[in-house]
């Protein structure tokens, strides 16, 4: 069991690492201080491209503390 929970946990490193290097940086929308770019909230509401991988994320994220969290106690 431990050795399919750490198979998991090396999937979810994996994932998490692609996730957050495709994601674009906060800096690309200085533009936004000039008003020519659209707002955040306005342009993305979770449908874009960019919020299905904030989403994924965070998930992975979330998976990623839980997992590591299981490895680290005697329950194996």
């Amino acid at each position: 069991m431990r050795i399919a929970v750490s198979v998991v946990f090396m999937l979810v490193c994996v994932a998490l690492t692609a996730l957050v290097l495709m994601q674009e940086g906060k800096s690309a929308g200085l533009g936004a201080i000039q008003g020519a770019a659209d707002s955040y909230w306005g342009k993305n509401k979770g449908r874009s491209m960019e919020g299905a991988m904030i989403r994924f994320t965070k998930i992975l994220a979330v998976l990623f503390l839980v997992l590591s969290v299981l490895l680290n106690m005697s329950i194996f």
